[in-house]
């Protein structure tokens, strides 16, 4: 049986929403709603919230939670994993990376995701089906091509594969084009590698960090998600978040 620690980044600062992560929603923070949902996979053995911030770092133990400060100076979400690894006192196998910007996220999800974890598997992510033009045509929305062993190909902003010969208003009824759903599953051992690596030509390109992985060699295995989630990034999605509670009640 894996060890598995799941960690909640949870910066203070961010440019379109400062102190996004003690938002309200419906009565409780956006991080403890995150948190909540962690807790209810079945696989996970232990939860800590990765921040730079007093409030967030004293919020998440007032409502029982785990929690450990981190720099301010990480510059992805991977490094700030990597240091909430090392300040635990206890060992595990795999490292799960929790969006702390999406409250709904579904137990299911994560058990979809610790099911990849044999102890070879060096990274893992999920994946779901496009549904949209508007998903498909957004540069936002990051779409990933896998193999026919469940391992990604290549991350892109851009609609990929491009298909030839093929108007592009018919794309979505002849390919199934899939996008990432930010998830990531780490190999103690391989988040310490990564976490190593020099910025990469192609994650400088696509702002993705998931391509300086790639181009270093190592695999990620990917798993399909059909559940949707909700991503807050402006105070505008607070609203998105509670019509979502509306009808989940």
């Amino acid at each position: 049986m894996k060890k598995i620690l799941a960690i909640i980044p949870a910066r203070y600062a961010s440019t379109r929403f400062p102190g996004k992560p003690l938002a309200d929603i419906g009565g409780k923070s956006m991080i403890q709603r995150v948190y909540e949902q962690v807790q209810k996979a079945a696989h996970i053995d232990q939860i800590a919230v990765a921040t730079d911030h007093q409030e967030i770092y004293d919020h998440v133990l007032a409502f029982g939670g785990n929690a450990c400060f981190t720099s301010e100076n990480h510059p992805t979400g991977t490094d700030r994993c990597y240091e909430a690894l090392t300040l635990q006192n206890e060992k595990f196998d795999y490292v799960i990376n929790i969006q702390g910007d999406e409250p709904f996220i579904q137990p299911g999800q994560m058990d979809q995701l610790t099911s990849l974890l044999d102890g070879d598997t060096a990274i893992a992510t999920l994946v779901k089906k496009i549904e949209t033009e508007e998903e498909l045509n957004n540069p936002g929305e990051v779409k990933v091509v896998v193999n026919k062993n469940h391992f990604a190909l290549y991350f892109s902003r851009a609609v990929i594969p491009h298909l030839r010969n093929v108007p592009r208003e018919n794309w979505l009824r002849q390919f199934n084009y899939y996008k990432h759903i930010g998830l990531y599953a780490f190999r103690s051992d391989v988040l310490k590698e990564i976490t190593t690596l020099p910025v990469s030509s192609l994650e400088r390109a696509e702002s993705l960090e998931q391509l300086r992985w790639l181009e270093n060699g190592y695999g990620i295995a990917v798993a399909e998600t059909h559940v949707e989630s909700i991503c807050i990034d402006t105070p505008e999605d607070i609203f998105r978040a509670l019509e979502y509670l509306k009808h989940t009640v």
